[in-house]
């Protein structure tokens, strides 16, 4: 019986994938792209009437979700009355009021949502720790804490949520962060107005000077409250 030669099957080409560009994107570019094309709209409004209410609304929405460009809007509110489009007392008045009743809305969320947010801020050491810290620092200077808040995004939300956890008296609590809304929405109207020329054209400056402006105030309620209390005893 003849031996049967065996057949190769001849081989089949692997399908190679065509190399496909895999494009990520991160969630900070998105959020930095979506926020410079709503900060370039602002500057297109910031001249219409009703430039009041968008300052209101975005001072009131920042105090509770922090991603909402209120120095931004503020700034440019100055410069719109700057040029003559708005009136500066009333861009100051706006800004106020809306960050004054966003601060009082997060005092409320806290207070109501305690448990929740402590639960969710215990899921993560590095949230736990910041309401640790928010909480610790309210006993010891609610005051001057709620002022120097509210120059650093971010910060004044985790301060005033904290704020309504720890159930700070409210009337004090009213107090100082309508104070310091009314410094805040100031600083950031008269910047635009006085320097309104060299930020037109460039919203970066403008945002750099703000944020530098911030720390300098913040640094400045610190030292007087270091040299108030130096003298007191421990």
């Amino acid at each position: 019986m003849g031996r049967i030669s065996s057949i190769s099957r001849p081989e089949l080409p692997v399908p190679t994938r065509s190399p496909v560009p895999l494009v990520r994107v991160s969630v900070r570019s998105m959020t930095a792209a979506i926020l410079s094309n709503f900060t370039e709209w602002l500057a297109e409004v910031s001249g219409k009437p009703w430039f009041y209410g968008l300052i209101f609304a975005i001072a009131f929405l920042d105090a509770i979700l922090p991603i909402v460009p209120s120095e931004t809007a503020v700034i440019l509110g100055g410069i719109a009355a700057g040029q003559g489009s708005l009136w500066l007392p009333l861009v100051i008045v706006f800004a106020a009021v809306g960050a004054a009743l966003g601060d009082n809305t997060a005092y409320e969320i806290g207070k109501r949502a305690a448990k929740r947010i402590e639960r969710w801020a215990g899921a993560k050491r590095q949230r736990e720790a910041k309401l640790d810290w928010a909480k610790t620092q309210l006993k010891k200077r609610s005051g001057s804490l709620l002022l120097t808040a509210r120059f650093i995004p971010g910060g004044r939300t985790m301060i005033t949520v904290a704020s309504g956890i720890t159930h700070q008296p409210r009337k004090r609590f009213i107090s100082f962060v309508g104070l310091a809304a009314a410094i805040w929405a100031a600083y950031g109207a008269v910047l635009g107005f006085v320097f309104g020329d060299r930020f037109k054209d460039d919203h970066t400056k403008a945002l750099l000077l703000a944020f530098g402006c911030a720390i300098g105030v913040t640094l400045l309620i610190e030292v007087i409250r270091h040299v108030k209390n130096r003298n007191q005893p421990a």
